[in-house]
């Protein structure tokens, strides 16, 4: 599963001996693990298992106890313009009168700049066409379907050009024929760009996915095992737009298992 083009190589994601505790409630201990630029990959693990608390690292929303967390070699907090982030859920007003393409337009804002030059509305553009939801541009954000605005959250984060894109549980509640065409989508940029999904399911991935992550899992001084996975039979193709991976739960893969990587400067 794992890429082997050189360029794919440099880590995006590390966590190097990364613990962290709420109380006296330990959720990570020494977890080590790293994906690469250019990477899909899937961080799965039951409720409860501390996925959220991954998240909260990686988006420099929470600091690790001891260790360490970098973002393309830098702490996750001097990256976030790289990083493109759909929640699971996403609060609004239903009464507030937004559109679709403004939703997507917030992904191009930044700092105290309020101006839309050219470039921001190519980069709207074609998030609009990857997501698939450029025929809702000018529908009223509340009247779409929870699927709907789920791609459409998915456009606003591409619409920052992000190097990394994490997703939390990106089909949560979507209907077939969104789920369908997200997948699209992710396969459209996959190598572009480093691809994150979060998910509960600890069973099955997409056939997209390049290396699977198990958070709760006991290995060796660690509680994010690295597993295989391996296509499935015809009984659950239709899984993540047609085609999915089996999470093989009893193979643990080392996290130095990789070819020699390049470090960032």
């Amino acid at each position: 599963m794992a890429a082997t083009d050189s360029t794919r190589l440099r880590v995006a994601i590390r966590f190097d001996d990364v613990s962290f505790s709420y109380g006296d409630v330990t959720v990570l201990d020494s977890a080590r693990f790293h994906i690469h630029e250019g990477e899909f990959a899937a961080l799965v693990g039951p409720n409860g298992a501390g996925k959220t608390t991954v998240l909260k690292l990686l988006l420099g929303l929470a600091s690790p106890s001891s260790g360490r967390v970098t973002i393309f070699g830098k702490p996750p907090r001097d990256q976030l313009r790289s990083i493109g982030y759909v929640p699971q859920h996403a609060s609004y007003d239903p009464a507030f009168p937004i559109s679709v393409l403004e939703v997507v337009r917030m992904g191009r804002l930044s700092g105290a700049r309020r101006r839309f030059t050219a470039d921001d509305d190519r980069a709207v553009q074609r998030a609009l066409e990857l997501a698939e939801v450029t025929d809702l541009a000018t529908r009223p954000y509340s009247a779409l379907s929870g699927g709907q605005r789920r791609r459409v959250l998915v456009a606003r984060a591409l619409a920052a050009e992000p190097r990394l894109l994490v997703l939390d549980e990106p089909t949560a509640n979507m209907d077939a024929e969104s789920e369908d065409r997200l997948f699209r989508t992710l396969g459209g940029i996959k190598g572009q760009a480093t691809v994150l999904i979060v998910t509960h399911d600890t069973g099955f991935v997409t056939s997209l996915t390049d290396a699977v992550f198990c958070v709760g899992g006991r290995g060796t001084g660690r509680s994010v095992i690295k597993h295989e996975a391996r296509p499935v039979d015809h009984d659950a193709s239709e899984l993540y737009g047609g085609h999915a991976l089996q999470v093989l739960h009893d193979t643990e893969l080392p996290d130095d298992a990789c070819c020699h990587e390049e470090v960032h400067s």
